[in-house]
């Protein structure tokens, strides 16, 4: 028994046991005790903090029981190791798993304290970017939802990738300052820390090597309990700080050193301190290798030391553990593994790269070469050098095992590629959609797939219901509730029962009322938030995500400046209101993806400035998009965008998001977009552009982007207008490189879908002037989002990858 809250036995809901005067209690007793303020004082963050702790207390007991069930019961462990885990704000998706909403609201506000604004003052945790953290926080979610005993592996971010800003429409990047409160929702573990080793010389006696390494850091453990649905299951999310092994040098600060005394504190803190560093310097890119081993390492000493304090024979580790290795960034998993296997248990090298090669699986996430990692030789060997002795010996056996001298290879050109590492020492390695794992055969890894055939298999991605329906799309929970029942949230195939319901003209009615109410508080965001007035009753066309080439954000953006055109010269015609809204960062050393975000805003200050445009196109441009501007975005889209060149995005999972949410989908035919139209019917979809194979088809006969221009007056003229200066006035070369990036280059093919993507447009145009065809397409688009739950997901993992059995 812990304060207010009696223990909760196996069999008991945990909703059914806590009371509201059992959740008032704990919350005086934290505000008090824990946070040290009373009731006249506190601020809304101390209120937060004392709420976020009480919630924090009721995920304990099913945390403590499920790993005294996994211990007991002997069963087998995943471990995901992600660089990044977006998990957004823990506090209100922690009160929907639990049942306790109503209860914690009612005795929230018996304390005179606003429930929504207490629930909005918690900060996003910064420990992630984009799709691939965002995948990792759902697979959490759902790992915990359907009983795989699990353990998420990161890094403790002090201040993530960076808080975005805008300067005269330029990105700006500030540290993000999630700490700077305390997280109520980790446990310190001071007892879980690791050396981890960088540098010096390896001598390699036989099989094993003595490392005597130059630098040592510490990385310590911090864990945060993961509760599923109703908390009958929690797993751990176990992040990793970086710390110096000598806090401080007295001497140095005794002789007036002071900086120097702390230098060894601030080296150390490096490592943990921002995701995804500038790398375009050396110093970048050795401190982003650093950073993947430092967690990788941690990891894996700590799945080992599990491991042996109950089993002692390590050949039996694959049996036990499924590693899963989320991208490349973690690659380096293989040689440490092997490395701890020979170097520090005394296991031959063959047998430890074969149990090493049996325990670890790959999840590829891009087609894109330039993401799969490689290092240079030299920085390798420096950084890790007995990381690159074993990374040799593994090359030259998979080559003798094969029986190939040439073709693929680990170490070539000087450079280790660690993609074909993570997948020459993977059991599995998957694609996250069905056109991705095809491409992955065929492209990136197709040597490879020749040699070892079974060894890829597909797991397309899905999201979390309770997050990316349940929580964020109240309006939408309700009504689905009173239509079918609460069961969908753990069985999102039960969705299929709202079909009948689409040609309904009451619950049509009922489903765009919900969206208007959605839309009225995202309008109402964006005016008290960044001071735009945008018109609720116009399509909200949106794409978030990050920004990149491939995405072709630029291509949206074109559009808006060819439409705009287009209104002047026909002022009077039928135009459909549009409120665009784009969202994303740019890494901050990807200098062209910062010059189309630099288009994106004077493209929109224009649009935005001009009577002509006024209530019927309207641009707009949030600043620092995460996982809570989302939760606003997402539920009150009409259209969303997803409308990558075909062939490179691998999946993605926003466009599973909005469909979910009923918004209607314009795309190319790419990653999971192919399957969202299988899934929901290629009348309830709007598909434009090459395919990927049409698309290296046009590379290989060799693309001609300034031919493609020309040939559509409509992006001619827009081009020309940049060229000019028109959206850049006094700063005419503004976007020299990138109008010569267009015209000559253009590797992700903006010109030859443009015309394709603005005669689609104005085909949605219409389509939106049919209001209750549009209701019953995006009723449907809701119905039939079954698949993507990432609840099916895991479930595949378990069964093809993990060859674990889920408890629920």
């Amino acid at each position: 028994m812990y304060g207010a809250f009696p223990e909760q036995t196996p069999d008991e809901a945990l909703e059914a046991r806590v009371t509201v005067d059992a959740l008032r209690e704990s919350i005086g007793r934290h505000l008090r005790y824990s946070i040290g303020k009373d009731a006249r004082t506190a601020t809304v963050a101390d209120w937060r903090l004392a709420v976020s702790r009480s919630v924090r207390d009721l995920l304990v007991d099913p945390w403590f029981r499920t790993t005294t069930r996994v211990y007991g019961r002997n069963q087998k462990r995943v471990y995901y190791l992600s660089m990044e885990f977006l998990i957004g704000r823990l506090l209100e998706d922690a009160v929907h798993n639990l049942g306790i909403d109503e209860k914690l609201r009612t005795a929230v506000e018996s304390y005179d304290v606003d429930y929504t604004a207490l629930l909005a003052d918690e900060p996003d945790a910064a420990l992630g970017n984009g799709g691939l953290g965002r995948l990792a926080a759902c697979f959490l979610d759902s790992m915990s939802t359907v009983g795989v005993a699990a353990h998420g592996y990161g890094i403790r971010y002090a201040h993530g990738l960076f808080k975005q800003s805008f300067h005269d429409g330029w990105q700006g990047e500030e540290a993000e300052d999630w700490l700077r409160q305390s997280h109520p929702w980790e446990f310190e573990r001071g007892e879980v820390a690791y050396p981890i080793n960088f540098g010096g010389e390896a001598r390699q006696t036989g099989d094993s090597a003595m490392w005597k390494a130059e630098d040592t850091i510490i990385a310590v453990a911090f864990d945060t309990p993961v509760p599923g649905w109703r908390g009958r299951w929690a797993n751990t999310l176990r992040l990793w700080s970086a710390q110096p092994v000598f806090e401080f040098d007295l001497e140095r600060f005794n002789h007036g050193d002071y900086l120097g005394a702390a230098a060894p504190s601030v080296l150390a803190q490096t490592i943990s301190r921002v995701l995804y560093p500038d790398d375009t310097t050396p110093q970048g890119k050795e401190l982003r290798l650093k950073q993947e081993y430092f967690f990788t390492a941690a990891s894996l000493a700590d799945i080992l030391r599990r491991y042996l304090a109950h089993a002692n024979d390590l050949t039996k580790l694959p049996d036990a553990c499924a590693i899963q290795l989320n991208d490349t960034h973690p690659a380096i998993a293989g040689p440490e593994l092997v490395r701890l296997l020979t170097d520090l248990h005394g296991m031959g090298f063959e047998d430890a790269v074969e149990v090493a090669r049996r325990t670890l699986n790959y999840t590829n996430h891009t087609l894109l070469p330039e993401a799969l990692e490689r290092w240079s030789c030299e920085l390798m060997g420096r950084a890790l050098p007995r990381h690159m002795q074993l990374i040799e010996r593994i090359d030259d056996l998979h080559a003798k095992r094969v029986k190939r001298t040439g073709g693929v290879k680990i170490v070539d050109h000087g450079e280790v590629r660690m993609g074909d590492l993570a997948f020459i020492m993977a059991n599995r390695v998957n694609g996250v959609s069905a056109l991705h794992t095809d491409l992955m055969k065929k492209t990136v890894f197709r040597e490879l797939h020749a040699l070892h055939p079974d060894r890829i298999v597909n797991q397309t991605n899905g999201v979390t219901p309770r997050r990316w329906m349940w929580g964020c799309n109240k309006g939408l929970r309700r009504l689905l509730n009173e239509t079918i029942g609460e069961d969908w949230v753990t069985d999102l195939d039960k969705l299929r029962q709202l079909e009948p319901y689409a040609d309904d003209p009451e619950f049509r009615a009922r489903f765009a009322s919900v969206k208007t109410e959605n839309k009225r508080r995202l309008a109402r965001w964006l005016l008290n938030e960044h001071g735009v007035k945008v018109d609720s009753h116009a399509m909200f066309d949106v794409q978030i995500k990050r920004i990149h080439e491939y995405k072709r954000q630029l291509m949206n953006a074109l559009e808006a400046a060819a439409l705009r055109n287009a209104i002047h010269r026909d002022p009077d015609a039928r135009w459909t209101p549009r409120v665009k809204i784009f969202g994303g960062k740019a890494a901050p050393g990807y200098a062209m993806a910062k010059l189309i975000i630099k288009l994106i805003n004077d493209i929109a200050k224009t649009i935005n400035a001009d009577p002509a445009c006024k209530d019927r196109l309207t641009v707009v441009y949030p600043a620092n998009y995460n996982v809570s501007m989302a939760e606003i975005l997402i539920p009150a889209t009409d259209l969303s965008e997803q409308i990558s060149t075909a062939g490179k995005e691998a999946s993605g999972t926003g466009n599973m998001k909005f469909a979910m949410n009923g918004a209607l989908t314009v795309g190319t035919l790419d990653g999971a977009n192919v399957e969202i139209r299988e899934a929901v019917g290629p009348d309830n979809i709007f598909i434009f552009g090459h395919t990927a194979d049409e698309v290296l088809a046009l590379r290989e006969a060799g693309y001609d982007p300034n031919a493609f221009i020309e040939r559509d007056p409509r992006l001619a003229e827009v081009v020309d207008q940049i060229e000019a200066g028109a959206f850049s006035p006094g700063e005419k070369d503004r976007y020299a490189a990138l109008v010569d990036n267009l015209r000559h280059h253009d590797w992700f093919q903006v010109a030859a879908d443009f015309s394709g993507y603005y005669d689609i447009q104005r085909e949605i145009d219409a389509a939106w002037r049919e209001p209750e065809e549009w209701r019953r397409m995006a009723i449907l688009n809701t119905a039939r989002m079954g698949m993507f739950s990432s609840d099916r997901t895991i479930r595949g993992y378990a069964q093809d990858v993990w060859n674990v059995i889920p408890a629920f």
